[in-house]
């Protein structure tokens, strides 16, 4: 038997197929072409997108997993949070499909399901969950800066989180300021190979408080009144490289000093890092200098699953599942901003 999940909580339809916490399908249909002109998500024609690909990215989902309604013994669906039009194209399908195969439906935050992300393992997936050991992860992308306590399986709490921008938002917004297609993010970190990380200092906002919590606003304003006085380095192609690799250095030192902190605080052995951030690059190889000198395990999600994706949906609520955690989700509605549980 199966678990179809789904997810829409921002630009990314996805369906996947989960049996016995093995991945069967996992299919996402991106909208970066219809967004790139706007520099950023637009609500409206994120919704609409959901709503045009929805069927045939759930239809080529059971099609790959060999799969049909007769087989799915749960659905599985972003509930939040996310942006509401986007989500509730999702919430709703999963429950008028539950209701009519009349299956459970678990609705699964999607914050927590990158939470626990890092530990699935291709070649282990049966124990996916299975021995969480306790951690600081690190939970980083476009909409979220999250720093969190993870006692066990299911059993974390929030130690810190961004009092302004996400990390991913700051990426994006600076490389928009330097004119770079969007995503932008992904721009930086391919430019920012042929750059010198220490050619320009920039703010590193939190970078000595105590606290857990992250701001990155007053980095994206240091890059502003940057280049408003030095406005002719945006013409000289050879800056460009040494500009993102600056930028990226001064959000990724953020990010591993204030993770490591907490590590060393809570005298815990073990990192894990997950969210669309979690892709980047000097991000990975930063970490992973930094914890092997200290000792410290380190686990980030797969490159294929750190963006939004339906099979870490589908793993956690089968997860779920499993435990008999299931709530009334035919009667419950979206849940934008709901806060990680």
């Amino acid at each position: 038997m199966c678990l179809l999940a789904l997810e829409t909580s921002c630009d990314e339809t996805s369906a996947a197929v989960i049996r016995n916490n093995t991945i069967l399908s996992n299919v996402v249909s991106s909208q970066i072409e219809v967004h790139s002109e706007y520099g950023g998500v637009v609500p409206e024609l994120a919704t609409r997108e959901h709503l045009k690909n929805f069927k045939s990215v759930a239809s080529e989902a059971l099609t790959k997993a060999s799969c049909d309604i007769d087989d799915i013994m749960a659905v599985g669906a972003t509930r939040g949070p996310g942006l509401p039009p986007a989500l509730m194209v999702g919430w709703k399908a999963a429950q008028a499909l539950a209701y009519s195969i009349n299956k459970p439906l678990i609705g699964v935050n999607h914050v927590t399901a990158h939470l626990y992300s890092p530990w699935f393992s291709e070649t282990l997936n049966r124990k996916y969950l299975d021995n969480v050991e306790p951690n600081i992860s690190l939970i980083v992308s476009g909409g979220h800066t999250v720093l969190v306590k993870v006692n066990g399986s299911l059993n974390h709490e929030i130690i810190g989180q961004t009092k302004d921008d996400a990390a991913g938002e700051c990426f994006d917004k600076t490389a928009k300021i330097l004119g770079l297609s969007y995503p932008g993010g992904p721009e930086i970190d391919r430019l920012a190979k042929r750059g010198n990380p220490k050619a320009y200092d920039f703010a590193r906002p939190m970078l000595n408080q105590e606290n857990d919590d992250f701001s990155f606003s007053g980095l994206k304003t240091s890059v502003k009144y940057f280049l408003e006085k030095n406005s002719s380095i945006l013409f000289q192609d050879d800056k460009l490289p040494d500009l993102c690799a600056s930028i990226q250095a001064a959000i990724v030192e953020v990010l591993l000093k204030k993770t490591v902190r907490a590590s060393r605080r809570t005298n815990l052995k073990c990192i894990t890092i997950s969210g669309g951030v979690a892709r980047n690059s000097y991000l990975r190889s930063e970490f992973n200098r930094e914890c092997a000198n200290r000792g410290i395990e380190l686990k980030i999600t797969m490159p294929d699953m750190c963006t939004d994706n339906a099979a870490m949906i589908g793993l956690l609520a089968n997860l779920m599942h499993e435990k008999g955690d299931l709530s009334n989700s035919l009667n419950e509605d979206i849940e934008p901003n709901w806060c990680i549980n």
